[in-house]
């Protein structure tokens, strides 16, 4: 963990003024104090957390009173008061534990981040007006159903988890014996096994299903509807997590999938987020793009295991894949891959470079609203979605020849949700044509036979709230007026000279 840089102080202060207070919830850092401990603060007070969940106040008053997993539960309640004006009215989990992790890598860390409120609406720096990245509760709450022979029917419960948790409990399920859910130096995983959703029982084929982006409020408010009747037949045959699964900080794409799949936070696997500072190497590092997706195993740390390697070392090869990988960027280790497809074409364009060769999206039977398709991310997500959909199946062709571990991505639910807003048509449409997939899969597992012999777990790497286009403003000019020397990254992460 970094030593505070000597404008620390100044940098917070002039960051935590009431002026600012409509665009920055939170400015958050780590450091030394006899023991390492993360710190928040905003125009309201400052305060050091403790990992235990202990709170000290330094100044004012506690500026995140609640670390409550559950809060703004039922689905009502959140609905009632969407993105909080106050921290105060908001809830933050684990908070210090995962601020310890974000802040302990050497050369990738900021000095401190700057946490946007829900409302904070920044088009000309990358954002959108749904949002994500927040240590708040909505847009760390990921869903997490689970389902299958070795899940215990519990329908709706009033549970949470953390998406640390989710990799080591789809190994052990797979084969993985637990204790070794380590990193290659032996050390234990972040993230436990889930036992008290499970059942003893044999290691079974797992599939692993992440809808990116997908607002877990929303998505179990449809299913209990009946508009998502896949997730309700998820459901139906486990249990669905009220509280969800609660991403890594920040709550982005890149870090909380490499968390998924390895089981550890960003401090430990590297992928601070979808944008970082690289001290070590002084450069910037934007693995959250088409050109550079299928790379993104080279920024994980040699000394981190993912769930595809772990099976590997315990599932013997049969002449088939022993574990699959589609549309992940976090690939290393499995032995089917499509971001190996893309590597091995050899175009420097990256994903962009095989456009021609993913479906028409206008011909997609799963796409209801043309006019959707105007969004440009929509619109790929719906070709990269429909082709998973088609590799998902070629690989379940046969169940004596599928692999041990699936892992299927999807992210037209991210652009729906980055378009529209949670609950907005857009959004809502990308949930149900994503159903609509998950239906088509099911309907397959079904007919060969298989689907009583899978275990299926489905998540996210993020939640969503809803920005205000009436709130924007940045902080630049208050950093710019210090007259020193930074980097603001993502934006909100700044690194200082």
């Amino acid at each position: 963990m970094r030593e505070l840089h000597p404008d620390h102080d100044r940098v917070v202060a002039a960051l935590t003024v009431p002026e600012l207070a409509p665009i920055i919830d939170l400015v958050v850092w780590a450091g030394h104090d006899g023991e390492p401990a993360a710190f928040a603060a905003n125009h309201l007070g400052s305060v050091r957390l403790e990992a235990d969940g202990t709170h000290h106040v330094l100044s004012g008053i506690d500026p995140i009173p609640s670390e409550d997993p559950m809060a703004f539960l039922p689905y009502d309640a959140e609905c009632a008061e969407p993105g909080p004006r106050l921290s105060t009215s908001n809830a933050y989990p684990y908070a210090a534990p995962r601020l310890l992790s974000f802040f302990s890598h050497p050369d990738r860390s900021p000095d401190l981040a700057i946490v946007h409120t829900p409302r904070h609406y920044f088009p000309d720096e990358g954002g959108h007006v749904g949002e994500h990245g927040s240590l708040d509760v909505i847009q760390s709450r990921a869903p997490l159903i689970l389902a299958g022979p070795r899940v215990r029917r519990q329908g709706y419960a009033a549970a949470h988890a953390r998406l640390v948790d989710v990799g080591p409990t789809m190994a052990v399920l797979a084969g993985v014996p637990e204790d070794d859910l380590v990193d290659r130096h032996g050390d234990p995983v972040d993230g436990r096994v889930l036992h008290e959703h499970l059942l003893p029982g044999e290691p079974r084929p797992v599939v692993g299903i992440l809808w990116d982006g997908a607002h877990c409020g929303d998505l179990l408010h449809l299913a209990e509807s009946g508009e998502l009747p896949g997730v309700a037949r998820l459901i139906e045959r486990g249990v669905a997590l009220r509280g969800g699964a609660v991403a890594q900080f920040p709550s982005v794409t890149l870090t909380n999938h490499t968390s998924i799949l390895t089981g550890v936070g960003p401090g430990r696997h590297g992928v601070l987020g979808n944008v970082y500072f690289d001290r070590a190497s002084g450069e910037r590092v934007v693995p959250n793009d088409a050109a550079t997706w299928h790379r993104s195993s080279e920024w994980l740390h040699g000394h981190v295991r993912t769930v595809f390697e772990m099976v590997a070392d315990h599932v013997a090869p049969q002449g088939f894949p022993r574990s699959a990988s589609i549309d992940e960027a976090i690939d290393r280790g499995a032995d089917y891959s499509t971001m190996q497809l893309i590597r091995a074409s050899g175009d420097a364009r990256g994903a962009d470079g095989l456009t021609d060769q993913l479906p028409d999206p206008h011909t997609s039977p799963f796409n209801v609203d043309p006019a959707h398709l105007e969004d440009h991310y929509f619109s790929w997500g719906v070709q990269v979605d429909d082709l998973g959909l088609q590799q998902i199946r070629q690989l379940w062709a046969d169940p004596a020849t599928a692999p041990r571990l699936t892992w299927w991505a999807n992210v037209v639910t991210d652009a729906g949700h980055h378009g529209g807003g949670p609950r907005s048509a857009m959004a809502r449409a990308s949930l149900r044509q994503s159903d609509a997939r998950l239906v088509a899969f099911l309907d397959h597992l079904e007919a060969i036979g298989a689907l009583e012999e899978v275990t299926l777990v489905l998540t996210a790497d993020h939640g969503f709230e809803g920005a205000d286009p009436s709130v924007t403003g940045s902080w630049a000019p208050a950093l710019d007026a210090l007259g020193i020397s930074y980097r603001d990254e993502g934006p909100g992460l700044i690194y200082l000279a």
